[in-house]
């Protein structure tokens, strides 16, 4: 794990390992440009010893997580649900709401929420009612 307070990047932290080809998928998407030119500057973590472990579970055992404006954990509904949405954490509220993000759009919250340029809370808020961000709208 500190490998994630040392590297500037986003962590995407892989949390379920039934699905190696959906999750090369989800990094394909993650890592690709969109129509203007903008892409995720994250860092994959992919290591079985994160296996099960919760969103939660990861902020409160990592404290310096909170180095970063959002934390991505590919979990089992990231690897199982048909938009293959990822769970974005606040590490400054690590009780606080949650909201999942469709990989192509995992630039938006990044880039973001890594310049301070928005809070977690608006794209928490600009989720759709299923919980999702799928971008603005």
């Amino acid at each position: 794990m500190d490998d994630l307070i040392r590297n500037d990047a986003t962590p995407i932290i892989r949390t379920d390992f039934t699905d190696n080809a959906t999750w090369k998928k989800i990094k394909r998407e993650v890592v690709a440009k969109n129509f203007m030119g903008f892409s995720a500057n994250v860092h994959f973590f992919d290591d079985p010893q994160y296996d099960g472990v919760s969103g939660q579970g990861l902020l409160q055992s990592f404290p310096d997580l909170d180095a970063y404006g959002c934390i991505f954990v590919a979990d089992a509904m990231a690897m199982t649900a048909e938009e293959h949405p990822v769970l974005v954490l606040d590490p400054f509220n690590p009780e606080g709401k949650t909201f999942r993000v469709i990989p192509s759009e995992v630039w938006a919250v990044e880039n973001n929420l890594s310049l301070a340029n928005m809070d977690y809370n608006e794209f928490a808020d600009a989720a759709d009612p299923d919980g999702i961000f799928r971008g603005f709208k």
